[in-house]
């Protein structure tokens, strides 16, 4: 716990520098704003982070390709899920498909997204400057609610993004998957309402970025489709 702890610090201590450099930026500009430095931050994170959520998504395009080839399966199978496991196993072996290789990513990106949590959740705001658009000050939570709503509403279109290349391995895990597609977005925007503005703004962006950029991998993929 000691080095976890350790590590953390040394990462949200790199964050919070990196924050200190975005506003210095705004401050060069002489627009000096901890709101657009931590759009600022934000947009930094997910670029250098943008090659591994492309694996992730292609990695789930793979299981949408396989999808009805899985759903006969589950037909067939639908009394025996020990053969059920055994056949999807070969499925995804003949294929060339891993079904645990879009997990890689995401664990990739945890540290990165502890950190900044812990980073933006203590930030030292100067008084003079820590207000943001509605929002008095990006240390403290929403009191009209509208980035907990955002940050909710985010959340679910980047679940129902997703939900179209996700591929359940029972009737029960696609039920399961549908509740998670309500419960997530909800219990994000339920956690938001306590949550320091400046952390929320974080998560809405990120949710933006990630939305935007599967979005821009589809449409460049159907087109190369119809050429």
């Amino acid at each position: 716990m000691d080095f976890f702890s350790g590590i953390m610090d040394v990462l949200s201590g790199i964050m919070t520098h990196f924050m200190d450099y975005c506003y210095g930026v705004t401050q060069a500009l002489g627009y000096p704003s901890y709101g657009l430095a931590i759009i600022m931050l934000t947009l930094i994170i997910k670029l250098i982070l943008a090659p591994l959520t492309a694996k992730q998504i292609r990695s789930m395009e793979g299981m949408q390709v396989l999808q009805p080839k899985i759903k006969e399966l589950q037909q067939k199978y639908k009394g025996n899920q020990k053969k059920l496991q055994e056949e999807m196993s070969k499925l995804y072996k003949e294929m060339g498909v891993n079904p645990l290789s879009g997990c890689l990513p995401i664990l990739i990106q945890m540290p990165f997204l502890i950190s900044i949590f812990y980073a933006l959740r203590s930030y030292p705001y100067d008084p003079a400057y820590e207000s943001f658009l509605w929002l008095p000050s990006l240390g403290q939570s929403d009191p009209t609610y509208i980035m907990p709503v955002l940050s909710a509403v985010s959340t679910f279109a980047i679940q129902k993004q997703m939900s179209g290349a996700q591929v359940a391995a029972s009737e029960a895990q696609a039920k399961q998957q549908k509740i998670m597609q309500v419960v997530m977005p909800l219990f994000i925007g339920w956690i938001s309402l306590s949550f320091p503005s400046g952390l929320v703004i974080y998560w809405v962006i990120s949710n933006v970025f990630q939305w935007a950029q599967q979005m821009i991998m589809a449409r460049s993929k159907n087109k190369g489709a119809k050429a």
